[in-house]
This record gives C-alpha cells, sequence and structure tokens, in this order.
C-alpha cells in the first residue's frame, strides 16, 4: 500500500496553506500590526490587487487571519494574523533565515522582488 507522502509527513497541509508567493510576506506583514488591503499593496509593490484579495481571502479562510469589517463608508476592512497565522509565522521564521542565508545562491536565475517594510 503506497503512502501519500507529503500527507503523512505534513507537509502536503502546511504547504496549501502557504502555496502562493505573497501569503508568507503577507503573514509577516500583518504579524507586526493590523494591515488594509491597500497598505499591503503599497508595502508589496509587485503584487496585483487581483492576487492579494486571493490570497486574503484564501488565509481568512485556513484561519490564518481575521478579516475586521468596521461596517463604515468607505468601507474600512483591516486583517490581523490570528493565533494559527502566528504559530505559521514561527515556524517560518527559520525558513526565512535560511532563505537569506542562501539568497545570492538561490536566486541567480531567479530575482526576488523587492518588498518594504
Amino acid at each position: 500500500m503506497a503512502t501519500n507522502l507529503p500527507e503523512a509527513c505534513g507537509l502536503g497541509p502546511a504547504f496549501r496553506v502557504i502555496n502562493g508567493k505573497w501569503k508568507g510576506t503577507i503573514l509577516w506583514l500583518c504579524r507586526k500590526q493590523p494591515r488594509r488591503p491597500g497598505e499591503l499593496r503599497r508595502l508589496i509593490p509587485d503584487v496585483s490587487e487581483k492576487m492579494l484579495i486571493q490570497h486574503l481571502r484564501e488565509m481568512v479562510a485556513d484561519g490564518l487571519l481575521d478579516r475586521h469589517d468596521f461596517g463604515e463608508i468607505p468601507p474600512r476592512v483591516e486583517y490581523s494574523v490570528t493565533d494559527l497565522g502566528r504559530e505559521l509565522d514561527d515556524v517560518l521564521t527559520p525558513l526565512a533565515h535560511w532563505g537569506l542565508k542562501h539568497a545570492d545562491r538561490l536566486t541567480r536565475d531567479h530575482p526576488m522582488s523587492v518588498v518594504k517594510a
């Protein structure tokens, strides 16, 4: 009987939740403080509005972010990290350090996009 290794070792579910070019960055930025979508667009200039909204919706659905609608006109919405999101961010921090340590080697053919923090 074959075992689905990514599922059995936990990587499958983890990668499904963090799958997306900007999700780690969004999580990191929202952990510092609640963020509005327009603020996230300014902080991540390379993300399209469509992709940002898609990632935010997925992250709320996965329980990583809370969406707070202030019920005002004009509409005002903020996203903040949940306990589950904070736990994931804690796990991703060592991976981020590894990425920074090896960035030159890993990005020779794939330059990284700039994120303003």
